[in-house]
């Protein structure tokens, strides 16, 4: 099948556009045939993409990206809620080869029926990052009607899903982005905004319930600051894992695929409620150039890779 993959430790700009043997599902597993995935550039660096579970390096070839939308094309034993042929979206084992490909694995207990009123580029942007922004604010943060919360990076991948769901949730909401990017921040719920660039958050805002991080290092650091007592900080930044201080392990969380809060999503995407913003659309074989278009960061939602069709 075609993919594009890794056969070496390497950045994207080794990646290769061939063929690779099509997957076949095992026990609890689906196949789908992905029609769509979105890249995350930091993916490079985690742990999971050239290390198996016991820490071993793991086989090449590598295939990146681990959200997707697509329709299922087998299921393995004890599969019983999915059926060949339903449209779905999630996402699939970090230390399994991703969804890069015409085909990629999943767990059954990570996808859920795409959103309906969506195509599958717009949907395969939205797993990884809506379930990041929904267990950060309200599984980890507990976030709450009337709190008040700081988003870093509020236009980003993530930022764009959790600025939505907090103001959903009722709270006040303040974001970080760059002056590019102020407005349509307070377009998708934003009652404060911050130029990152101009003005230093810390200075502005204080007392908060939540801070959502996803930058991490220096701005992590100050986030600190800006809490009331009590207050919470949730972080995602990739440099947080490895860390030894414990306040900011404690704030480190990893998303987990979750098929119910896949389903609440879609019915607020379906409902308008929350919408999925894609920054731009790549064919398969321009996964490399798809990369670069993302490094260079400042973007609005997320970059997606289309694999089938044109939808």
């Amino acid at each position: 099948m075609k993919a594009v993959y890794l056969n070496k430790l390497a950045g994207y700009e080794e990646l290769v556009f061939g063929e690779i043997p099509r997957p076949r599902p095992g026990r609890g597993e689906v196949l789908v045939q992905v029609h769509a995935t979105a890249i995350t550039p930091t993916e490079f660096q985690w742990f999971p993409t050239f290390k198996a579970k016991d820490g071993n390096p793991r086989p090449f070839p590598i295939v990146q990206s681990h959200e997707f939308s697509g329709l299922v094309a087998a299921v393995g034993k004890e599969v019983i809620v999915l059926n060949i042929g339903d449209a779905v979206y999630g996402m699939n084992d970090w230390y399994a080869n991703g969804a890069q490909a015409r085909y990629c694995i999943a767990p059954a207990t990570a996808v859920a029926s795409k959103p309906r009123t969506l195509d599958h580029a717009q949907s395969a942007v939205v797993p990884i990052s809506a379930l990041t922004a929904w267990q950060g604010l309200f599984d980890h943060a507990r976030l709450t009607a009337g709190q008040r919360v700081l988003i870093h990076g509020g236009a980003g991948g993530v930022g764009v899903f959790a600025v939505q769901l907090a103001h959903w949730r009722g709270a006040h909401v303040i974001a970080t982005a760059s002056a590019r990017n102020l407005a349509f921040v307070r377009e998708l719920g934003a009652d404060e905004v911050i130029d990152y660039k101009t003005t230093r958050f810390e200075e502005v805002v204080r007392d908060l319930d939540v801070v959502f991080d996803v930058i991490g290092g220096e701005t992590l650091a100050r986030s600190w600051n800006v809490l009331k007592p009590g207050g919470r900080v949730v972080t995602i930044a990739a440099q947080s894992e490895a860390t030894t201080d414990e306040r900011t392990r404690a704030a480190f969380f990893i998303v987990e695929p979750s098929p119910p809060q896949l389903a609440e999503v879609a019915q607020l995407l379906d409902a308008g409620k929350v919408r999925s913003f894609v920054e731009a659309v790549f064919p398969l074989a321009r996964t490399r150039e798809a990369y670069a278009h993302a490094v260079r960061g400042n973007l609005r939602g997320k970059v997606a890779i289309q694999v089938v069709g044109n939808d």
